[in-house]
Order: C-alpha cells, then sequence, then structure tokens
C-alpha cells in the first residue's frame, strides 16, 4: 500500500494531525500554523478548503522564491493577522487517506469525493478544531469547488460558523436545451501539462502574464509530489477523485451541489476579473441566492483569473479576505 503521508515534504513550522474521517478506516490529515503569538485578540480559526485538483499545501501554504511579501504564502497572511490557520486535505488528495476505488480501474466505480461526502470531512476536521482549540465558532475558506461542500456543511450547522470566504467559488448555470451534464469515471490523472493549460488559458490575449513559467515549475515540482505514484507515469501525473469536476458540470446544468438559502453565516465572494469558471451572471445569481446571509459581498479583483492565490494579484486576496474575516469596513448596525 502507497505511504502517502509520506509524499510530499512537510513544512516544519506546523503542527500536523491525523483524524478519522467519516468512512471507517480512512483518515484526514490537518496542518495547522498558529497565529496566537505576539496577538492579545480572542483566537480565531480559519479552515481552508481546497479545490478540485491539487490539496492544501499547494495552494493557501503555498510560497514562491522571492523577497518580502513575494516569498509569503496566504496563510502567512492570515497568521500575520491574528489567525490560527488550518488546512484539509480531502481524501484522495495530499497526505490524507486514498479511497479504495482509487487502486481500481477508474470505469469500475462512480466519481469519488462528491459534495456530500466532502461536506462530511470538513465537519470532521472542523469538529476536530474547535474540540482542540476549545472555541465554539471557526471561519472557513474555500477554493473553486470546495464552497460546495464548504456551504454544504455551513447551511447543516450554522452555530459551529463564523463567516466564510468563497474564492471563485462555482455558481449555478440553467441547463441548455437537449443537453445533459457528462457522467465521468470515479478518478483521471492530472498531469503538469495539464495544469499549466488550466492556469494561463483565461489571460486574454496579448495581456501580459499572472503567472511566470519559472513560478509554475516551482510549484509544479510538489505538485508531483503530492502522489508518491506521479512520476511512475508516462506523462507524469497526479491521480485525483473526480467527484469535484463533477459536480461543477452538474452546477452548470441546473444541478448546484448545496442550497445556499440554508447558509447563515455572512459570506465573501472573491473572484478574479478574468475567471472562467466564475462569471459575472454566475456571481450575481451566487449573491442573490444567499437569501439569508446576515451580511454578503461580491469583490471582483482585476488581471486576476479562477487561480489568483498563486497569481501576480494574490496580495489583493489575501487583504480582501482578511478585511472580512476581520468584520472590517462593517457600519454599526442602528439600535
Amino acid at each position: 500500500m502507497t505511504d502517502y503521508s509520506a509524499a510530499t515534504k512537510l513544512d516544519p513550522r506546523e503542527q500536523h494531525f491525523r483524524i478519522p474521517g467519516p468512512r471507517d478506516g480512512l483518515s484526514l490529515f490537518l496542518r495547522l500554523l498558529d497565529g496566537k503569538a505576539g496577538h492579545d485578540t480572542p483566537r480565531r480559526a480559519v479552515l481552508y478548503v481546497h479545490g478540485a485538483t491539487f490539496p492544501s499545501a499547494l495552494s493557501i501554504a503555498h510560497r514562491f522564491d522571492g523577497k518580502g511579501s513575494d516569498s509569503k504564502s496566504w496563510r502567512d497572511a492570515l497568521v500575520e493577522a491574528g489567525f490560527d490557520v488550518w488546512g484539509l486535505d480531502f481524501y484522495g488528495f495530499g497526505h490524507s487517506d486514498r479511497y479504495p476505488e482509487m487502486s481500481q480501474p477508474a470505469k469500475d466505480n462512480p466519481p469519488l469525493c462528491v459534495a456530500e461526502d466532502a461536506a462530511a470531512q470538513v465537519e470532521a476536521a472542523s469538529r476536530f478544531i474547535l474540540g482542540h482549540q476549545n472555541i465554539e465558532k471557526l471561519s472557513l475558506i474555500s477554493h473553486s469547488w470546495g464552497s460546495m461542500p464548504m456551504a454544504r456543511f455551513a447551511g447543516a450547522h450554522p452555530a459551529l460558523v463564523d463567516r466564510l470566504v468563497m474564492f471563485g467559488p462555482i455558481g449555478r448555470r440553467g441547463p441548455r436545451r437537449y443537453e445533459t451534464a457528462p457522467t465521468f469515471p470515479a478518478w483521471r490523472v492530472v498531469t503538469v501539462e495539464d495544469q499549466w493549460k488550466r492556469f494561463i488559458e483565461d489571460v486574454p490575449p496579448n495581456e501580459p502574464p499572472v503567472l511566470s513559467r519559472a513560478h509554475f515549475e516551482q510549484w509544479s515540482r510538489p505538485y508531483l509530489d503530492s502522489d508518491p505514484e506521479s512520476r511512475s507515469r508516462d506523462p507524469a501525473g497526479v491521480k485525483v477523485p473526480l467527484g469535484p469536476f463533477s459536480e461543477i458540470l452538474q452546477a452548470w446544468h441546473g444541478k448546484l451541489a448545496y442550497d445556499p438559502a440554508r447558509v447563515r453565516s455572512p459570506v465573501a465572494i472573491i473572484r478574479g476579473e478574468w475567471d472562467g469558471l466564475m462569471l459575472d451572471d454566475d456571481a450575481k445569481w451566487l449573491f442573490d441566492a444567499f437569501c439569508n446571509a446576515p451580511e454578503k459581498r461580491d469583490i471582483k479583483i482585476s488581471r486576476a483569473t479562477h487561480l489568483m492565490h498563486l497569481e501576480t494579484m494574490r496580495h489583493a486576496l489575501w487583504r480582501e479576505s482578511i478585511n472580512f474575516l476581520q468584520a472590517d469596513n462593517i457600519a454599526p448596525i442602528p439600535t
């Protein structure tokens, strides 16, 4: 059996936890970077929920080579703002256990890690964090498809959730005539070149790049490391569950994996100007659908795509998310 717990090098600054998940015999991996040092304010925790193709270490925790703010990660910025920052790897990603079905032919099983399953994983992680830190609520940040299990959990357990940041979430689009969502197998292999094409495809022609090839190559090495079998394939690639991708397509055919009306926490939608997965109409629909959220924001950042957290405008994403999580710039409610 492949030891995925040793697949990638762990950040020595982190604390690491392996906890029981909702599926018998499979454990979940959590990473924590503690932000309480030097802050007198009450402890506040944030849990990051990743998207469809790469785990928490390669998103909120990833640092590019550089100096000063260029060498920081989104997580570093949150820690400096006083948050304890947790990252969850879903089953099938990073250091969490793989579904047994991932060792079987992909066509033999339905898509793995759908939102209902993943929301139970978010709940297991959240309850562990609340107990570990002796706090009553935590905030959550999601990327892309991760908004689905995150919001599904938040809607079912409003008393446990403080605030929600949805970075590049997926909205619902009405089904087109005579068209149904395609079906998918359990898993697929995503190569480095697949990722590169995805990273650059939404940048308009004649615009300067928002991610350098050198920075991408730096990112791609730990990406391959996240699956210890990746380099045994030709071309090298990471095996990922296809539940997330299948649910993105279902959302674009009229079936979103959760009901936004059940969410009763403040919600911020943060998206890039060039995000091809979260169009203006998608954002408007989703903003309106959060009809019971006590506060809502729709923030669009220029010169950024669906992968803004790894692009030149990432610092703007950090600032907006921190401002919202700290409840900054909110006028007092008249009494």
